[in-house]
């Protein structure tokens, strides 16, 4: 019975994995940026490059953070994709002070927290994300961006986002760009 329900479980895991990075072992723990200011980081944020997703597939992706008057964190997300704009809201929260940069965001009321993890920024024109789900020690699904806050980034700086979460130990051989081309500020 158990070999059967570990089958259904990686056949339902099967058709999100070309959307999805997976490794075996448990996540891996970056450092994340010293002196975090949640306060400078609110705004709105460009992708430039990620790890794949299944919920971010389209172009003209940005994500805008503000707070709420309870102290939590808005999260707007929005993409164009099929021909329609598409906005997912959630809420980010600091979970432990003495490690601000270490938030987590749900976008349902039903899933808990996943870790976004802001492991470097100035602030004003670049931030890397990475989060990562551990199931059960014996493999992870990770997630990283790189972002802006204006649609393009100069590649010399994506270069060294990238370098960063590659010396983090992350494996950046799915990592792709993002279409910010012919998009509209809303």
């Amino acid at each position: 019975m158990s070999a059967y329900l570990l089958l259904l479980f990686f056949l339902f895991l099967l058709p999100m994995a070309s959307a999805q990075t997976y490794h075996w072992g448990p996540c891996p723990t970056p450092m994340t940026q010293p002196n975090f200011n949640i306060q400078q980081y609110l705004g709105r944020w460009y992708e430039i490059e990620k790890l794949p997703t299944s919920f971010a597939r389209g172009k003209c992706i940005e994500a805008n953070y503000s707070f709420r008057q309870d102290g939590t964190v808005r999260v707007l997300n929005q993409q164009f994709y099929k021909d329609k704009i598409r906005r997912a809201e959630g809420t980010a929260v600091i979970h432990d002070p003495r490690n601000p940069a270490q938030l987590g965001v749900s976008f349902s009321y039903f899933t808990p927290y996943s870790t976004y993890w802001v492991l470097s920024t100035d602030y004003t024109t670049l931030a890397v994300v990475y989060s990562c789900t551990d199931i059960l020690h014996i493999f992870h699904v990770e997630f990283a961006w790189i972002l802006s806050r204006t649609r393009f980034l100069p590649p010399q700086s994506v270069l060294y986002a990238k370098q960063l979460l590659v010396n983090e130990g992350i494996n950046l051989s799915r990592m792709t760009a993002t279409d910010q081309t012919g998009c509209k500020d809303t």
